[in-house]
């Protein structure tokens, strides 16, 4: 069955429909682009692709140089690192001065380096997403309580909706998730084991071809899987929803500048030129204020939930 499933124009229309959505990951610290200087503004986000992402993030880095002149502000430049750590020391010293990340990543550079939550971006258009848990429908799991004594195939280990949403989604359901070396390995009956796949891709390709029993990925993410393969799927859970992305500034920003800045994302949706950009920086809608209230206290519960375990 699993092999029928992904032959022919199945396999290649899941490919295409999810081909660049992942973010891998590197263990080693690495950095892509010039040192900062007085005149220049440095925008960041952790990926593995750095010369896509930068591609993508240019144009929006030029936009805010273009009106930030009157701070003595030139230029725009793009720095991509493979290492949260890497980010930390960057914001502190100021190499860096705006971060782009989704809830997770986010709030450790946020608490490790001083920086401020300040704005929420629509990525891919969308506020908010969530995670789905997902299982074969022919002869898989109905529910999450299935899922004990069995292997899950989460993202990577700094993912939001990969990662942080599924494991908090499954402590708080009192089950006990316990990383391990390889998809074969024995699961013991009180344990939920999970691997990480490293991609989107591979998550949705090991559940169909039963290398694991359930995934997780995005609701977004799910709803491209082509409707063949889709059909041959269910859904076990869904976690709440968080903010898509979040903007960190750097620590100790003068007021005056966090503030200009802030003004210039929320109004960029407003102008011809300003969606111009937006679109080319990975089909954003819009920026607006950082969500406060029950939705950030979600996901500090979940976020100290998961860092405590």
């Amino acid at each position: 069955m699993a092999r029928r499933l992904l032959t022919g124009g199945v396999l290649i229309g899941l490919l295409v429909a999810l081909s660049g959505r992942g973010e891998r990951l590197m263990s080693a610290p690495r950095t892509t682009g010039a040192p900062t200087q007085a005149s220049t503004i440095v925008l960041s986000e952790l990926s593995y692709e750095p010369t896509k992402k930068i591609r993508r993030f240019q144009p929006l880095a030029d936009y805010l140089a273009a009106n930030l002149g009157a701070f003595g502000i030139g230029e725009g430049r793009v720095t991509i690192v493979t290492d949260l750590q890497a980010v930390v020391r960057m914001m502190q010293s100021g190499e860096v001065h705006l971060y782009f990340d989704s809830p997770y990543p986010a709030m450790i550079v946020a608490d490790n380096s001083g920086g401020k939550m300040i704005l929420r971006r629509w990525k891919s258009g969308v506020p908010e997403y969530h995670a789905v848990f997902f299982a074969r429908a022919d002869g898989g799991p109905r529910s999450l309580a299935g899922l004990r004594g069995k292997m899950i195939a989460f993202e990577n280990a700094h993912s939001t909706s990969g990662y942080f949403l599924p494991l908090a989604h499954l402590l708080r359901a009192g089950m006990n998730p316990v990383e391990k070396p390889r998809a074969e390995t024995v699961v013991p009956r009180n344990q939920v084991g999970f691997v990480f796949a490293s991609s989107e891709e591979n998550t949705v390709l090991w559940v169909l071809s039963g290398k694991v029993t359930a995934g997780v990925t995005d609701n977004v993410t799910f709803a491209t899987i082509p409707p063949e393969a889709r059909s041959s799927l269910t859904v076990l859970a869904e976690t709440p929803a968080v903010a898509r992305h979040l903007v960190i500034a750097r620590p100790a920003m003068p007021p005056a500048l966090l503030q200009t800045i802030k003004t210039l994302l929320l109004r960029m949706h407003e102008t011809p030129e300003g969606q111009a950009v937006l679109k080319a920086f990975e089909d954003t809608a819009r920026f607006d204020e950082f969500p406060s209230g029950a939705t950030m206290t979600r996901m500090r519960e979940m976020f100290r939930l998961v860092q405590g375990r």
